[in-house]
Formats: C-alpha cells, sequence, structure tokens
C-alpha cells in the first residue's frame, strides 16, 4: 500500500501517494461488481463474537511479541550496539528464559539513531512475567540497564500478537533493508483491517517479502506493524509497484485506507547479531 513514509522528500510523497491511489480506485471502479461479488464468498470474521486478539491471533501457538524503541544520543549508538548486542546474546542463547530476539535494526530512513527491537515470548504472558521476575535478580542484566540508559535519550515498548494470516517471522540471510510499516488506525476497525488483508497478503509475497505482522495489545491500542524484507531500496520500489498489477490489490487498498488515522515508514539495518539479515 502507498503511503508518505520518510524515505523520500514530502512533495514527490505525496505525488506518489496520490497517483496509486488514484490508479487503485479507477481499476476499482472498473471491477467493483466483481470484487464485490467475489467478497460474499470470503470467510470474515465476526467482531460481535469475541476480542480481536482472539479473532485475529494465531490459535496454534502462544506467542507474545515485544517490540522495543530505543532513541540513542548520536554519539554513543555504536557504544549502544555493542552492549546491546551483548546481552541480547546471552538471553537469546540462555535456556533459562523463555524469550528469544526475533530481529535488531538501527533506523536509516525514519528517526534518527534510533534502534529497535523485536523479542518473541514462546508461552505468551506467562512467560513474559517469568522473564521479567528473572531479570529483575539478575545482577548483570541491571548493571546494563543503568549503562543503557546514560546513552539514551527515550524508549518505549509495546506487546504485540501476530495475524494469524501472516507466516511467523524466521530466521533469513541477508543481506537485507527491513521496512516497518506502522498504521494507527481508527479505533473498532481492527477486526475490518484484518478481513482485508487476509486477502490482501497473498499478493504481496511473490518475493518472499513479507516477513511478519503484528497488532497492539498493551502500549499505544489499534496500532498494526507490517514488516517487509527487500535487497535494495530499488527492488523495494519494484516490488511494490508489481502489486498494482495484480487483480484484487486495488480495491485491497481502496478499503483499507479509511480505516487509517496515520502510517509510518522506517527503513531499516539489521545489526551483526540480527536472526533477521
Amino acid at each position: 500500500m502507498a503511503t508518505a513514509g520518510v524515505v523520500w522528500p514530502r512533495g514527490r510523497l505525496v505525488v506518489r501517494y496520490s497517483a496509486g491511489l488514484h490508479r487503485g480506485t479507477r481499476r476499482f471502479s472498473e471491477r467493483g461488481d466483481k470484487g464485490w461479488l467475489r467478497s460474499l464468498f470470503v470467510h470474515k470474521v465476526d467482531a460481535r463474537k469475541d476480542a480481536h486478539s482472539n479473532l485475529l491471533s494465531k490459535k496454534e501457538t502462544s506467542n507474545l511479541y515485544k517490540i522495543q524503541f530505543h532513541n540513542v544520543k548520536p554519539e554513543c549508538l555504536e557504544a549502544y550496539n555493542s552492549l546491546q548486542v551483548e546481552v541480547q546474546t546471552r538471553l537469546h542463547l540462555d535456556q533459562d528464559y523463555p524469550c528469544e530476539v526475533v530481529g535488531s535494526w538501527n533506523t536509516w530512513y525514519g528517526d534518527q539513531d534510533q534502534a529497535v527491537h523485536l523479542w518473541r515470548y514462546r508461552g505468551g504472558y506467562p512467560a513474559l512475567t517469568e522473564c521479567l521476575n528473572k531479570l529483575r535478580n539478575n545482577k548483570e542484566y541491571l548493571e546494563f540497564r543503568k549503562e543503557r540508559a546514560k546513552m539514551l535519550i527515550s524508549r518505549r515498548n509495546q506487546l504485540l500478537l501476530e495475524f494469524s494470516f501472516w507466516n511467523e517471522p524466521l530466521p533469513r540471510p541477508g543481506p537485507n533493508i527491513y521496512e516497518l510499516r506502522t498504521y494507527k488506525l481508527k479505533p473498532g476497525t481492527m477486526i475490518e483491517w484484518g478481513n482485508h488483508w487476509a486477502r490482501a497478503i497473498k499478493y504481496r509475497q511473490e518475493n518472499n517479502e513479507a516477513v511478519g505482522g503484528f497488532f497492539s495489545q498493551i502500549g499505544d491500542l489499534y496500532v498494526v506493524h507490517h514488516l517487509w524484507a527487500y535487497k535494495s531500496l530499488q527492488s523495494r520500489e519494484e516490488t511494490r509497484n508489481s502489486a498494482w498489477l495484480k487483480e484484487g490489490w486495488d480495491s485491497s487498498v481502496y478499503y483499507t485506507v479509511p480505516l487509517i488515522r496515520s502510517m509510518e515508514s522506517r527503513i531499516m539495518i539489521p545489526t551483526k547479531s540480527s536472526p533477521l539479515q
């Protein structure tokens, strides 16, 4: 989906967004009747039956994710990366801690001097609680937090669940660049978003670019994160443009854009120890 992000100048972005949405609207109008008829036969989630966390997340797993955003003092970024990698690796490999690093990045385009970390807790909230309780008694980890605090300007995090129709994010070889697209939705629209993207995701898997899709549970609510991998910025552009050539992608854009309050794009470079390279 086209969106105003941070990679190109604002004026150029507006033109690209308008052109993309115009193409989507025109194609949708041309095939609207067929798309509407086809949608009648697609299974949809009924929002009245359960909380959207139960309706949209994977039933076969109990994974909980945590995403961290650390804004680092510019002069400390190199030291921060070295320290973070050391501690992350220890926790990732220690079987006593029910957590694992999914990916770790520095933002290339977006908020500068920012680190983004994605953790997985297999076992859900009990695993998260167990891990936090153990870390409170880990003297080395507490010292790390004190040292890290000297390097940070601010930090925030969210707890996430993964959408049932996205693949679980697994380690992949590089080199790749990653795009984290963050959508803040209008309250009450998460089920509708999930229903549309359950169909739309099939148009965005041709080049193995789809890494993971998540929605927030604690922290900022009605927030969706889509994580994509590309070989380069040029590959990103070509892959995204090719989606518009597929029948059905235009109607997905047409229906989901009105659900969005704001959106953001980060282009990220994986750290040396990130499982997602």
